[in-house]
């Protein structure tokens, strides 16, 4: 079987997604047809492990997400702000940041630790789902995951594509019901379900 790039992640309810999309369509009037979010090829997502896998461990790995969903919940989600960083190409790149509450942590840790045993990062540009193809900053992000955005880095948000944007309407709070294992596209976009569990979660 093939070694495929891969994002566990919470997938928001449908109101939050469409505030997420709708603040997308905002940012794609800066940048077209970088990320595209929509609520079925490139779904907003907070990313809770990421790396590459065999495609053969996907029911294994289905269990494990299974398991931890009914071992605990991450609750409500609570909204930071908008904040705009910059990735490996120097390209502004707009998140809704979440707070980063005990529970979340605790789940992104539960994760991460359960999944280690399938989890690789010598990820190449063929495992990400295309077209279009990867670019360098999706490929260092998946590489550099367990060293730069795990554990004590793990910074939880919502990316909502590239430029800058402020002052939009959000919710203060939102709910996650979906723990799912996605495909990952270019820019680390969650563009096929492959496992998901919910909405106990």
């Amino acid at each position: 079987m093939a070694l495929i790039a891969v994002d566990v992640a919470l997938l928001p309810s449908d109101e939050m997604m469409d505030r997420a999309v709708e603040a997308n369509r905002e940012l794609l009037k800066q940048c077209p047809d970088k990320i595209v979010l929509d609520k079925e090829s490139c779904l907003p997502h907070v990313s809770l492990a990421m790396g590459c896998i065999d495609e053969k461990d996907i029911g294994k790995i289905g269990d494990i997400l299974q398991d931890v969903a009914e071992s605990g919940s991450p609750g409500q989600l609570r909204v930071a702000g908008i904040q705009t960083g910059t990735n490996a190409d120097g390209e502004e790149v707009s998140v809704l940041q979440l707070k980063k509450t005990e529970r979340l942590q605790w789940l992104h840790e539960t994760v991460m630790r359960r999944l280690e045993p399938y989890f690789s990062h010598d990820v190449t540009a063929d495992m990400v789902l295309s077209p279009p193809a990867a670019d360098k900053a999706t490929l260092l992000w998946i590489r550099d995951y367990p060293h730069k955005s795990s554990f004590e880095r793990f910074s939880p948000h919502i990316t909502l594509g590239y430029g800058r944007i402020d002052n939009i309407p959000l919710p203060a709070t939102f709910a996650a019901p979906r723990l799912a294992l996605c495909h990952l596209g270019n820019h680390c976009t969650c563009k096929r379900v492959l496992f998901s569990v919910g909405p106990r979660i």
